[in-house]
């Protein structure tokens, strides 16, 4: 959803700055064309001033809003960039955390919906087992991690992430 909303103020950026090149070069042949008619006598008139002003306005206008869109592209390609960094690290850290604490299939299922936010009842239906059935499983995985609960399992997880740098020094620099 942020991403059609990104992509819709960026082609309203676009559309603003085409309406006002399209502005540019009408007040550009005005300015030509009153320039023919009136002969020297143009470098006197209010008329040409105001419209050339104009039309200067707006090219500066168009190169802020273009240096602006191509400082929210590039923002926007760093930050895709960085999720997807931060969301491959959190799997490595999760499947390597799964494997240390020897989770059976089902608990790993559990987990994963437990680390999701679902509650007991919609990891039950999802999985077509009982409440009981997912409580248990969440003792089993909540005792092999060494935790208290949800709450202790989510900071496990964080905290290996929060421990080491998502991007290394050599990329950050490139």
């Amino acid at each position: 959803m942020r991403k059609i909303a990104g992509e819709s103020r960026s082609g309203l950026l676009i559309a603003l700055i085409s309406l006002q090149l399209i502005c540019v070069v009408l007040f550009f042949l005005d300015g030509m064309q009153d320039a023919n008619e009136m002969g020297r006598d143009f470098l006197n008139s209010w008329h040409f001033a105001i419209e050339g002003g104009a039309a200067l306005a707006l090219l500066g206008a168009i190169a802020v809003e273009t240096r602006y869109l191509l400082i929210m592209f590039r923002s926007n390609a760093r930050l895709e960039r960085s999720v997807s960094i931060a969301s491959g690290a959190l799997q490595e850290v999760i499947a390597e955390h799964f494997r240390t604490w020897a989770l059976t299939p089902a608990e790993q299922d559990v987990a994963t919906f437990t680390i999701k936010g679902c509650s007991i009842n919609d990891i039950a239906q999802l999985r077509g087992s009982s409440p009981g059935t997912v409580k248990s499983q969440l003792n089993a995985i909540y005792r092999k991690a060494g935790v208290v609960g949800r709450s202790g399992l989510l900071a496990v997880l964080i905290e290996d992430l929060l421990d080491d740098p998502l991007i290394p020094e050599s990329s950050e620099a490139a």
